[in-house]
């Protein structure tokens, strides 16, 4: 870890050092005093905040009380989505982030894991996946596109799918469209198709480490037998998973790895890509929480960077990605939601919440669509698999707001 502080004594530092201010919970500088915190804008106790799970971290810490199921009802009703740590001043590094999952990994420990993500990882357990979905179905979304296996073949990139895009049909069109993008631009890759296994992420939000390792050796394993040395991934959750959590863990080894945004933009910098098709469409963008504001706290610790909080919310670096995208297609005007990047609203399907509570992942994303219909945009574009979902799932077909993947975007332009 940094500074060559283990992880147990950073923590432990990080649960002394809470003033019980709130500032956790709010939107910094542009939207103060605006709630950005799902879960205490929805509970309204103390308890649901980073400040409240600070106090029972400590208490447990200090053996002064056990992992009940009260307590683990908070950690796993936090959608995980990182913004605490953005506004916190005492968390120069991602420790927040880090608690959490500690917090959860004791609650497995314990047995007090909410049962629907217990289920969740007896699935995955059993077919790889965190979909509960057969594994021989996992390739189903590239029939008929003829395109290069992997485990057959050597290839210079490996296009990691994830999960919720392999399983979820409705997504395939945006999955088909970024592998026809890779293709246009002479990207020389391939993908595992049925043997494509999770990359562990969730897993380990949701407490599960010991399976996490399993599936990040698993991946490391197929990019080295591949011979690939780059992924690049649609998934916002598998971007994560690579960029941080394999890192974190001592996994990654030097794979470069991309989200799909940002290799697109490196293509239509080389201008292997060129959007020149007009898109007539007025879009509202929504930040997926696992593409930006869960990664860059780890970069900026990679890089030992500690800063006051009023300079460090201005260093993101992958929130830029998909706005170069959407700038560079003719056509399309961006018009910004009142909160966005650090102060971004999460869609509610993070950290286990839409599988345990869905009501609640429905609420979340409710008041995200609301505030994207404020901006008079005609869509609200992301680039996350996981938010489509949601936001696709709360609007139960009303036609209000259409709902885009960025990739069919730009796949209309070139």
């Amino acid at each position: 870890m940094s500074n060559g502080i283990k992880l147990e004594e950073r923590l432990y530092k990080f649960t002394t050092s809470c003033y019980r201010c709130l500032v956790c919970t709010k939107g910094y500088p542009e939207v103060v005093y605006e709630v950005v915190c799902p879960i205490y804008k929805r509970f309204r106790f103390f308890t649901y905040s980073l400040g409240g799970m600070v106090m029972l971290a400590r208490a447990l810490y200090e053996n002064r009380m056990p992992v009940g199921e009260s307590a683990s009802e908070v950690f796993y009703k936090c959608v995980t989505c990182g913004a605490c740590g953005e506004m916190c001043a005492q968390n120069d590094f991602p420790d927040s982030l880090w608690m959490q999952h500690e917090l959860r990994a004791r609650c497995v420990e314990t047995g007090e894991v909410p049962l629907v993500n217990m289920a969740v990882i007896e699935g995955l357990k059993k077919d790889d996946n965190m979909l509960q979905k057969p594994k021989a179905d996992r390739g189903k979304w590239a029939e008929g596109l003829g395109l290069r296996n992997i485990t057959q073949e050597k290839a210079a990139v490996y296009f990691h799918v994830g999960c919720r895009y392999s399983y979820d049909e409705e997504l395939w069109p945006a999955l088909r469209a970024a592998a026809s993008l890779l293709e246009r631009a002479g990207v020389d890759f391939g993908i595992a198709g049925k043997d494509e296994n999770c990359c562990g992420g969730r897993a380990y939000e949701l407490g599960y480490h010991g399976e996490f390792t399993k599936y990040a050796e698993n991946t490391m394993e197929l990019m080295k037998s591949s011979g690939a040395k780059t992924i690049v991934t649609p998934c916002a959750d598998g971007y994560y998973a690579f960029e941080v959590l394999y890192d974190m863990q001592g996994k990654k080894g030097d794979v470069e790895v991309y989200h799909i945004t940002e290799y697109l933009v490196k293509l239509i910098k080389e201008g292997k890509l060129k959007p020149t098709k007009n898109v007539d469409l007025n879009v509202t963008y929504h930040d997926p929480c696992h593409l930006a504001r869960k990664v860059d706290p780890w970069l900026r610790s990679k890089q030992n960077q500690i800063m006051p909080i009023h300079e460090k919310i201005k260093k993101g670096e992958m929130y830029q990605p998909p706005r170069d995208i959407l700038a560079a297609i003719p056509g399309i005007k961006l018009i910004e939601m009142r909160r966005t990047k650090e102060n971004a609203w999460c869609c509610g399907a993070g950290g286990g919440v839409i599988d345990a509570y869905p009501e609640f992942a429905e609420w979340t994303a409710q008041e995200r669509l609301g505030e994207a219909k404020e901006t008079g945009a005609e869509a609200l574009v992301t680039a996350c698999p996981w938010c489509k979902r949601n936001f696709l799932d709360t609007q139960k077909g009303a036609a209000d707001m259409k709902i885009v993947d960025l990739i069919e975007l730009l796949q209309q332009s070139v």
